[in-house]
C-alpha cells in the first residue's frame, strides 16, 4: 500500500523525521529560496499533505492540481496566502500555527520601536563607516518614549504582549480593535508611535493610505510586523517625503520580498526581512505544530489547530 506524502515546500527549522511518522512519505524542498509556481504545481500531485510557507499561494489552481490533498499545514498563523473556503468545499482541512510566535513578534516590534527611536541604524552605519569622531551633545538626537503614547492596532495576543512590553517603558497605551478600545480616527491622531497587529482582510488591505497616513500626529512612527499590504508603501514613503512622518518601520512588505524604492535610502525607516518569528526555537516549534497536524490528519483524526471545519474522509 503506498504511502501518503506530505510535500514540504522549503527547509524548516527542524528534520521532519523527527516530527512524522515512518508511515508518510517526505518530499521536501531543502532550500530557503521558494519554487518557481510550475515546479509547485507539478510537485502537489501526489501529495496527501501540502506543508507551505506565507509566501506559497494556495488556490483553486494549486488544489485541482493536488487531487489527493487533505491537509494544507501552514507554517504561519496567518493564513491569507490561503483559500480557505475552497478548501472547505473539497474537504481539506486547513490549520496554522497560532499562540508560539507571540513573544518573539513582539520582541522584535520593540527592537523596531527603540532602532527608530533612537536612530541606531544611523549610528551602527557612522561606526562602521569611520565617521565617528567622538561624542557631540547634538549628535544623532532621538526621541524618548517614557510619557509618549503607544497605539497598537490589532489586540490579539501579539498586540497585547507589545502593550505589556510598553509598561516598561513607561508610555501610555491605547488599542483599535474589533471587541474594543478607541476608534481608528483617535488611534491615528493621538499615537506618538502606531504598531500594526492586524490580519490581512480585504477590510485592512490599505487601510493605511495616503489620508489616513496624513491624519496620523506629525512626527509620528509607524511600525508593521503584521502584513506588508496592510501599509500603501507608495503613500508611506509620500508621507515621509513630506515630512508629516517622523519614521517607519517595516518587517514586512506589500509586495514582499520587494519594497518600494521611496523607502529604500531613508535614514529614518528601519527595513528587515520578515524576522517576527525568526528565532531558533520559535521556528522549531512552527515546524512541530505544522507537522504534528499533518501526521494527525493522515491518521484519520482531528487537526490541533484547525482554521476550518471539513467532514471527516
Amino acid at each position: 500500500m503506498q504511502k501518503p506524502r506530505v510535500f514540504i515546500t522549503r527547509r524548516l527549522a527542524l528534520a521532519p523525521q523527527r516530527v512524522l511518522g515512518s508511515g508518510i512519505e517526505i518530499d521536501q524542498n531543502d532550500e530557503e529560496g521558494g519554487l518557481a509556481r510550475a515546479e509547485l504545481l507539478r510537485r502537489v500531485r501526489e501529495a496527501s499533505a501540502l506543508l507551505p510557507i506565507l509566501a506559497d499561494r494556495v488556490d483553486t489552481e494549486l488544489l485541482d492540481a493536488a487531487p489527493r490533498l487533505r491537509v494544507v499545514a501552514n507554517h504561519a498563523v496567518g493564513y491569507d496566502n490561503i483559500d480557505v473556503p475552497a478548501c472547505t468545499a473539497r474537504g481539506v482541512w486547513v490549520t496554522n500555527t497560532p499562540d508560539v510566535l507571540t513573544d518573539a513578534t513582539a520582541d522584535l516590534t520593540w527592537a523596531l520601536i527603540l532602532a527608530l527611536a533612537r536612530r541606531l541604524r544611523e549610528g551602527e552605519r557612522m561606526v562602521r563607516a569611520g565617521a565617528y569622531r567622538g561624542w557631540a551633545p547634538t549628535m544623532l538626537l532621538g526621541r524618548d518614549l517614557t510619557g509618549h503614547t503607544l497605539g497598537i492596532l490589532g489586540y490579539g495576543r501579539i498586540g497585547r504582549a507589545v502593550a505589556r512590553r510598553a509598561e516598561g517603558f513607561g508610555m501610555r497605551v491605547l488599542f483599535t480593535a474589533r471587541g474594543g478600545g478607541v476608534p481608528f480616527d483617535e488611534l491615528l491622531s493621538e499615537s506618538d508611535v502606531l504598531s500594526i497587529h492586524c490580519p490581512l482582510t480585504a477590510q485592512t488591505r490599505h487601510l493605511f493610505g495616503p489620508a489616513e497616513l496624513l491624519r496620523m500626529k506629525k512626527g509620528a512612527v509607524l511600525v508593521n510586523t503584521a502584513r506588508g499590504p496592510i501599509v500603501d508603501e507608495a503613500a508611506l514613503a509620500a508621507a515621509l517625503a513630506a515630512g508629516h512622518l517622523g519614521g517607519a518601520a517595516l518587517d514586512v512588505f506589500e509586495n514582499e520580498p520587494a519594497v518600494d524604492p521611496g523607502l529604500i535610502g531613508r535614514d529614518d525607516v528601519v527595513l528587515l526581512p520578515h524576522l517576527g518569528s525568526a528565532t531558533q526555537e520559535t521556528r522549531e516549534k512552527m515546524a512541530t505544530i505544522a507537522l504534528e497536524n499533518v501526521e494527525l490528519v493522515l491518521r484519520g483524526e482531528r487537526p490541533r489547530t484547525p482554521v476550518n471545519e471539513v467532514q471527516k474522509r
